[in-house]
């Protein structure tokens, strides 16, 4: 029983000694897609954004023309993100952040 705490006790020190630049933030983006013009545009958009490492949720829409990602700004950046957009097709850039 007292290894047990003992871990603990240890783990949360270690934890709490974690320098916070290295800790990651969920990050939000509006990225404004001013070419998708179909029904199928959206999709196409959202499995381009879907296969970057660190992004946690897309919702593309037709109108208005974007996509709003939430993302794990340790593992990706905004500029990942407008990269995998005009590789499948459709360049794009930050409506609004947050």
């Amino acid at each position: 029983m007292k290894k047990r705490s003992l871990f603990a006790a240890l783990a949360l020190a270690a934890v709490a000694a974690a320098p916070q630049a290295t800790l990651a933030e969920q990050k939000t983006v509006v990225l404004s897609v001013p070419d998708m013009n179909c029904a199928a545009c959206p999709i196409t958009v959202r499995k381009a954004l879907d296969k970057v490492a660190g992004v946690q949720n897309v919702k593309a829409t037709l109108q208005p023309p974007e996509a709003v990602v939430t993302f794990d700004d340790a593992k990706t950046s905004v500029e990942k993100l407008t990269e995998a957009t005009k590789r499948a097709g459709y360049p794009s850039s930050v409506k609004a952040g947050k």
